[in-house]
């Protein structure tokens, strides 16, 4: 009798440590959703990113996500998507652009248990100013310095010649990214002897982040007109350009494209190994996206705050690989990023004289 009783005992406890555990775990699986900007979330660009970041997390930490994509881009298309990840559960959401700004202002207060995490933008009225509240963190880059050290790396390794830059919409972090390019080149030009030309004709801006077509024709344009690499910022247009480049190198002809927000090589490549992306513009968007993620996951998440990620904290960069670099290109490109994280070289985030 003893002896069952024993076994009776042993075999409640060894239930109640797995209830518990299995309890444990379900109070462990965070739902994490995102709602997509314009484009798809395999944009190769700033959704994608995004999304990386989640899954990355989602890796380590064993969560429950998901993903919605808006019938539309206005605010009341956001609204509803938040709304139904929301009801599912979903109560960390991460959304990636400028264009959530109104969204995020009404989300915020209307769902006050949910956290939001807005990369590109801060939640306004429609007025600009900011009310970031106190379960929302607003995310920015410091794009001029990525696409300083795109421009340099660029200038660097081709020495001579024109290089062009095609723009989405013409947002701030869109110029910013083009200014910082840009500066990137005259640097190259004034302290490295390279020779290479900015023509306001190859540096505009398509005005949408989804037309792909549009985009190859840009680009088709600027590389018949002798440009040898085109730095693309534009999202799904951005894509076009890749494909065109993509199609004139296929034919032997030498053409490049600077990626942007990700390491876009493997988008580049068209035959074996070969890539024509030259090196990329990156913002760690998926990094970002992370350590907001592991920050609510450890209590310390930083609502009420504006971040920007930049030099300083390796918010921002060019890939640690570089196929189509020279090394010493590298090197010369990895002094300048030491000299922007102690504050020695430092890239405007205004115009200027630059072309616009």
């Amino acid at each position: 009798m003893k002896k069952v009783l024993g076994i009776l005992c042993i075999l409640i406890m060894t239930a109640g440590v797995l209830f518990a555990g299995a309890e444990a775990e379900g109070a462990a699986k965070m739902k994490v959703g995102m709602v997509t900007d314009a484009g798809t979330i395999d944009d190769k660009s700033f959704n994608q990113g995004t999304w990386e970041g989640v899954l990355w997390a989602a890796d380590d930490f064993n969560l429950d996500t998901k993903y919605l994509k808006p019938g539309g881009t206005t605010e009341a298309d956001y609204l509803k998507e938040i709304g139904n990840l929301y009801d599912a559960g979903y109560k960390l959401m991460v959304t990636p652009g400028f264009k959530f700004e109104t969204t995020i202002f009404k989300a915020q207060d209307r769902y006050k248990d949910a956290k939001f995490v807005l990369l590109d933008g801060y939640p306004h009225a429609g007025d600009w100013a900011p009310v970031v509240g106190d379960n929302t963190v607003s995310i920015f880059f410091a794009e001029q310095e990525s696409g300083f050290l795109a421009g340099l790396a660029a200038a660097l390794q081709l020495k001579s010649g024109a290089l062009g830059f095609v723009g989405g919409m013409e947002i701030p972090a869109v110029q910013k990214f083009n200014w910082g390019y840009q500066q990137g080149i005259k640097y190259a030009n004034e302290n490295y002897g390279t020779s290479i030309t900015m023509n306001p004709d190859n540096f505009i801006y398509q005005g949408t982040f989804d037309d792909v077509a549009a985009g190859q024709q840009i680009a088709a344009s600027m590389y018949d007109r002798g440009v040898k690499a085109v730095f693309a910022a534009a999202g799904g247009v951005g894509v076009g350009v890749i494909n065109e480049a993509k199609s004139r190198a296929a034919t032997g002809k030498s053409v490049w494209v600077i990626g942007v927000d990700v390491n876009q090589y493997a988008d580049g490549i068209y035959s074996g190994d070969k890539s024509i992306i030259l090196t990329s513009a990156m913002k760690k968007i998926d990094q970002s996206t992370y350590d907001m993620i592991k920050a609510e996951l450890d209590g310390n998440f930083p609502g009420g705050e504006i971040l920007t990620f930049d030099a300083s904290n390796n918010g921002i960069g060019i890939p640690a690989e570089n196929p189509n670099l020279d090394a010493d290109v590298e090197a010369k490109v990895a002094e300048a990023f030491a000299e922007m994280q102690s504050g020695e070289l430092v890239v405007a985030d205004i115009q200027g004289d630059l072309i616009k």
